[in-house]
């Protein structure tokens, strides 16, 4: 899978908060590591906090979210060089000081590259992959490619590499076509199976989330 670094400008304000934390689900999902997306909101609403904070509310900022390696980086730019994070320890009673602790608590670490004009502070999150462009490993998604090559090979299709998703996505759907043949003919109802299946998944799929 190819996850290329994605980028979103928008002025850090606290109205903007909530559709950004949803363009960033919605990128990690696509990248198939929602797993992570609780952890990278909260990176995202502390990033943007801080700027409200210390640089002013309004301030130009742009979100980039890319890989590194196999963790997810999570980085805010905006033109600010002079004010930059510093992690405080916060005591109980203290109604601020809380956001750089809460991005090292929920991330593996975190930083600042300075630029000329900018600065960019950034947050890796663990993930499960062993390659960037990997895809997380389970059972069901283990089990399910080992039987789609089996049946993509008996098709006669080319032998699925680095480059076969789409090969594998074809016998997915073959193979999803005739187990719904494979119902039909012993009498069972389709349209049920189906949406059981998709409440299966949907399930299975929050509780890696």
């Amino acid at each position: 899978m190819t996850r290329k670094p994605w980028e979103l400008s928008f002025p850090a304000e606290p109205a903007e908060v909530g559709a950004v934390r949803r363009a960033m689900r919605l990128c990690l999902s696509r990248w198939g590591l929602s797993c992570v997306a609780d952890a990278a909101e909260t990176c995202v609403s502390e990033l943007v906090a801080n700027v409200i904070r210390h640089v002013g509310e309004g301030t130009p900022s742009t979100l980039v979210v890319r890989m590194n390696g196999t963790h997810v980086r999570v980085a805010l730019r905006d033109p600010a060089t002079q004010a930059l994070p510093t992690l405080v320890h916060a005591g109980p009673d203290d109604e601020s000081g809380r956001g750089m602790a809460m991005l090292e608590a929920v991330s593996d670490r975190w930083g600042v590259l300075l630029g000329a004009d900018s600065k960019l502070v950034w947050c890796d999150l663990a993930t499960s992959l062993i390659t960037s462009d990997g895809h997380v490993e389970t059972r069901g998604v283990a089990r399910s490619e080992a039987c789609l090559t089996l049946y993509a090979d008996g098709a006669g299709s080319a032998r699925p590499g680095r480059a076969g998703v789409a090969v594998l996505e074809e016998a997915a759907i073959s193979l999803i076509t005739d187990l719904l043949h494979w119902l039909h003919v012993h009498g069972r109802d389709v349209d049920e199976a189906v949406d059981r299946a998709q409440d299966r998944f949907e399930a299975e799929s929050d509780a890696v989330r």
